[in-house]
């Protein structure tokens, strides 16, 4: 994404900082360098407002929004995103069995059927060196 100076304002700014801590710089430059006419705006969106303008907010720390964004996700059925949101709760300090048991958690609020593909991704990133997980879609 071509910076243009009208990104540059202080939440825009912190909002790419938090966005690289807990997403990974090779997934933002990804994310950014395909945006296109169509998905640029949306990058800025994105980037200002739910990372600079909440993730920067000091209310919660970073480990307590990665635990409400998963389980958000899960109720969603946002599983690209979950898988995106796993590797950044990682960074953001959450153990694997702290993860597994908010998906545990999510089992109980958003519904059997969501926790169980939410266990399928999380068990693919979580031991991404394990070659019997193939693709299976869920682990029940």
């Amino acid at each position: 994404m071509t910076v243009d100076p009208s990104d540059m304002t202080p939440d825009f700014d912190r909002g790419m900082a938090v966005r690289r801590e807990v997403l990974g710089d090779e997934h933002v430059d990804r994310a950014t360098a395909g945006a296109t006419d169509v998905t640029r705006d949306f990058q800025r969106f994105i980037t200002t407002y739910a990372w600079g303008g909440v993730w920067t907010r000091e209310a919660l720390d970073r480990r307590s929004r990665s635990i409400v964004t998963l389980t958000a996700l899960v109720a969603g059925g946002h599983l690209a995103e979950l898988e995106l949101h796993l590797r950044g709760a990682l960074r953001n300090g959450l153990t694997r069995e702290e993860i597994t048991e908010v998906l545990l958690q999510t089992a109980v609020y958003c519904g059997v059927p969501a926790a169980n593909s939410a266990f399928a991704v999380a068990q693919r990133v979580l031991t991404p060196d394990d070659p019997s997980l193939g693709q299976r879609p869920s682990v029940s």
